[in-house]
């Protein structure tokens, strides 16, 4: 096969349908630029589960005296000394936790002034109010229910509460905009393979007599369809390149400049470049081989004559 002769049909093919060339382009563009993002937003995720699960913790409420008269679980009164030093005894002794910390009520005022100082609520508190805790880091934070099985319940304690709970309905939400991305990415997925279709059947409907006549002379299927096929591969090839750049800039807009959210939310474990450069040839490959098959498979009826 001429290679000459196919550039030059592939340059002809697409001056000749240059609007649905560049429909092709944009809505390639626009669904690879949402599979890569959805793609980056599920490694944001897995990386802040790794960092926030890591420095969750899990509080052991203590009954004080005013839970005492209004808690159904504090009915037996005041946690009392020994209670405590069991509590924290069988703590010690669980093979899941890592360590235990303990806050007094004069600490946990003192934490909660500085946190919320400016409340209203502040200033009528006193520390006697506040319920003394044990802060327990666990080696493994989904074992938390082992926690909660051991001592929910238990005389002295007036709850169990896990931080983790906290962040699943964050990450939940996090997963939920992440498949609402693919879903719209399928969408203009199908959009885009219905244009390539299109645009490959005007290109060979146009080219008919042509492709009619090569067929007559012997021309192999795979000669007459090479130059529609690298057609679409050409448009799609473009239209991952652009989606490749939108994923850089919205990498380099919102989290490094612009919006500036490594600065603004320094909390948050944001991926770096590598994460978003190891998608690049992913998205460029599928840019290019799914038009490809597309046109492939929809040349199919114009290669009888």
């Amino acid at each position: 096969m001429r290679a000459q002769f196919v550039l030059s049909e592939i340059g002809v093919g697409l001056r000749r349908n240059l609007t649905m060339t560049f429909a092709v382009v944009v809505s390639v563009a626009l669904s690879l630029a949402l599979f890569g993002g959805s793609l980056l937003l599920r490694d944001q995720v897995s990386t802040m589960k790794g960092y926030w699960y890591d420095k969750v913790n899990v509080s052991i409420f203590l009954c004080n005296k005013s839970d005492a008269e209004s808690d159904p679980n504090c009915a037996k009164g005041a946690v009392t000394t020994e209670q405590k030093k069991q509590i924290e005894s069988d703590l010690k002794k669980m093979p899941v936790v890592e360590n235990v910390t303990y806050e007094s009520s004069d600490e946990a005022y003192k934490h909660y002034k500085e946190q919320f100082g400016d409340s209203p609520l502040a200033s009528s508190l006193t520390p006697d109010q506040m319920q003394e805790s044990y802060r327990i880091k666990l080696k493994d934070p989904e074992k938390y229910q082992v926690i909660a099985t051991a001592f929910d319940g238990r005389d002295g304690v007036q709850s169990v509460q896990d931080q983790k709970g906290i962040l699943d309905n964050l990450f939940g939400l996090l997963n939920g905009m992440n498949w609402a991305a693919l879903a719209v990415m399928a969408l203009m997925l199908i959009v885009a393979l219905m244009l390539i279709v299109n645009t490959v059947r005007v290109s060979a409907f146009s080219r008919r007599r042509e492709t009619g006549i090569m067929r007559l002379v012997g021309a192999s299927s795979f000669y007459i369809q090479m130059p529609f096929i690298m057609e679409a591969a050409v448009a799609g090839a473009i239209g991952g390149l652009v989606a490749c750049v939108m994923l850089l800039v919205g990498r380099y807009f919102i989290i490094d400049h612009g919006l500036a959210l490594s600065e603004k939310l320094n909390l948050i474990n944001f991926i770096g470049w590598d994460a978003v450069l190891a998608k690049l040839p992913l998205v460029l490959a599928i840019g290019l081989l799914m038009p490809a098959m597309a046109a492939f498979f929809a040349l199919r009826k114009y290669l009888k004559v």
